[in-house]
Order: C-alpha cells, then sequence, then structure tokens
C-alpha cells in the first residue's frame, strides 16, 4: 500500500493534521488508530469546556471530537481502526496491524507522529505496599465511569491534582462516592484554576499541598492509605502521618507523551526533557517525518493541539509537494 501521508494516532492531533494536509491538495491521507473509533481521549471527556479558542463556543470532548470526525468523513479521508503500528523504517515505511488485515505494509512521502500521551502509573511512583485491586489512574477511572458506567468505588482518595484528578473529583462525587482528599506533593496544583474551584471548591473537597501518599494497605482490596506532609526537597515528614480508610485510589501524578515508535525510528530527543526535537515546521530531525500534540509536550487545552497540529498538517503537505532532489 502507498499513501502520500501517514497519520499515527486519530485523536484531536490526528484528525487536525489530516484534515489540514487535506485542505493543502494531499489527497492521498491514511490516519492509523489503535483504538476501536476516531477522537482519542475526548470520546471520556463528558465534561464541557473544550472548543473556546477553536469554535468559539463550550463543548464536550465528544461533541468537539464530532466536529472534526464529521469533516473527516465528508473529505472521505481513509482511515484504519483497531489498528497498531508496530514499526517505521528509515524509509517512511510503516508496519502496522489489525485483525482483518494482518500485517500492513505501507510506504508513505511523509509522516505525522500525533501518538498523544498515556497516564503515569502507581509503578513509575514507587509507592510502597500491596497491589491491591482499588488503584487506578484517573484516566482508567474516567473511562468506567464515563464509557462503561461502572463506578470503580465508594470511599476515594485522589493523589495529583492534574486536571483529569480534579474532574474526576467530581465526577466521582456526583456518581455518589466520597472523595475525602486530593493530595498534591507540589506546593502548587498542576490542574486549571477553574478546575479547582468548580471541581473541589464547589464540593468542599479538600486539596492538601505539599501532601503525598506514602503507604498502601489492604492485600485483596484497598482499604486505605497513609498520606504525610513533604518538605522542600519532596521527602515525607514522618512525624505528619496520617491514615486515610478509603476502597479507592486515584492517581493523577502527570502525563507521558507515546514516543516508543519515535524512538524506534531514531530520531533526535532532547536531552533534558526526553522529548522529539522539531524544527520551525514541525519536522523531525528525519527528513519528511512530523510531530505534533502530545507527543511533543503535554498541552492544558486540546484547542492548542489542533492549532499545532493544523500546522503540522500544512508542512506535510509543502514536504510532500516538493521536488525530490529539494528534500
Amino acid at each position: 500500500m502507498k499513501k502520500d501521508l501517514v497519520i499515527i494516532g486519530g485523536g484531536p492531533a490526528g484528525l487536525a493534521a489530516a484534515l489540514a494536509a487535506y485542505e493543502a491538495g494531499v489527497k492521498e491521507v491514511l490516519i492509523l488508530e489503535r483504538d476501536l473509533e476516531l477522537g482519542g481521549i475526548l470520546n471520556q471527556c463528558i465534561h464541557n469546556g473544550f472548543g473556546l479558542h477553536t469554535f468559539k463556543e463550550e463543548l464536550t470532548g465528544p461533541e468537539y471530537a464530532a466536529r472534526y470526525i464529521e469533516r473527516v468523513k465528508q473529505t472521505k479521508i481513509e482511515y484504519l481502526l483497531d489498528t497498531m503500528v508496530v514499526d517505521i523504517d528509515q524509509s517512511k515505511n510503516v508496519t502496522a496491524m489489525n485483525r482483518e488485515q494482518g500485517i500492513i505494509q505501507i510506504e508513505a512521502k511523509a509522516i505525522i507522529l500525533a501518538m498523544g500521551c498515556r497516564e503515569r502509573t502507581r509503578g513509575a511512583l514507587n509507592i510502597p505496599g500491596y497491589r491491591p485491586a482499588g488503584i487506578y489512574t484517573a484516566g482508567t477511572a474516567q473511562y468506567y465511569v464515563n464509557i462503561k458506567g461502572k463506578l470503580p468505588g465508594r470511599e476515594v482518595v485522589i493523589l495529583g491534582s492534574g486536571d483529569i484528578g480534579l474532574i474526576m473529583a467530581r465526577r466521582m462525587t456526583l456518581e455518589g462516592a466520597k472523595v475525602k482528599l486530593v493530595a498534591e506533593i507540589m506546593p502548587k496544583s498542576g490542574g486549571l484554576k477553574r478546575n479547582i474551584v468548580q471541581c473541589l471548591d464547589d464540593f468542599h473537597i479538600p486539596l492538601l499541598l505539599n501532601h503525598t501518599v506514602v503507604d498502601i494497605h489492604g492485600k485483596e482490596r484497598l482499604c486505605g492509605v497513609t498520606i504525610a506532609k513533604v518538605d522542600e526537597s519532596l521527602k515525607p515528614i514522618l512525624e505528619t502521618q496520617e491514615y486515610i480508610p478509603c476502597d479507592t485510589l486515584l492517581l493523577s501524578v502527570g502525563l507521558i507523551p507515546e514516543n516508543e515508535l519515535s524512538a524506534g525510528l531514531g530520531i533526535q530527543f532532547d536531552p533534558k526533557t526526553s522529548l522529539p526535537v522539531v524544527d520551525d515546521h514541525l519536522q523531525t530531525s528525519h527528513p519528511g517525518v512530523f510531530a505534533c500534540g502530545n507527543v511533543l509536550h503535554v498541552h492544558d487545552l486540546v484547542d492548542h493541539v489542533s492549532k499545532e497540529a493544523d500546522k503540522a498538517g500544512a508542512f506535510a503537505a509543502a514536504y510532500i509537494s516538493q521536488p525530490e532532489a529539494e528534500k
């Protein structure tokens, strides 16, 4: 299979990049998405607050995604769902696989990396204790509640005050759970101010700054956590330890850009941030391979992701239109 442009990821970045490239004249575009539908994480973000910059109105995540998905379908941009990309070689050949077609080989003139990011898990935090049921990333809990209609627990502690953690504090409360507190190891929250007010203050949920979880209790099911205040070097102050009974711990402790494919391709990474290096045209160190959205850095707003992806799509289109001698 040969395509002018292959976009890896069908979330907000991939959708916007595909449309921008199409509008710039690239008609042979293929989006590869590992999930069962386009839209990425937006599909489970049923709260509003999206689209104020892009559409000048407040939308939910699914509504925001739907606007792009509708345009992709109108333009008949090709996409493959439930398809996992496993390799990109130096010649921009993409290897992917799915249940229906098996192994798929695609020759691309240009590639846009739009894989997004994933949540940090408990293992990355080295919290001591057993591995009982009841510990979730905030995004996983959001998926269970908003997509599956299942409540992960009744008494909840949230570690980390990223936006998704703040939003899930409100969501769990609205579904009948008791959110006992949000613990944040840093001296200030990492979430947007509006989310602190609307998701914590309005529901009288305590936000404990300079606090972290130092122990997890329970073998089969979580029965509680121990929290403690931390000093200026982020080390727990033992005499401040407090046991909090709970059956659920949600982790909202940061996002990690999905760059395994980027690393496998051998593109240059910044030694300080460990993120891909791109030029003014969002092109990586490998000619014809572009990157945008949360693979470059985690954006606060999806509107910013879409804006950056618009540029990446246009730059990729310009690259494809160049004579081979100039590439």
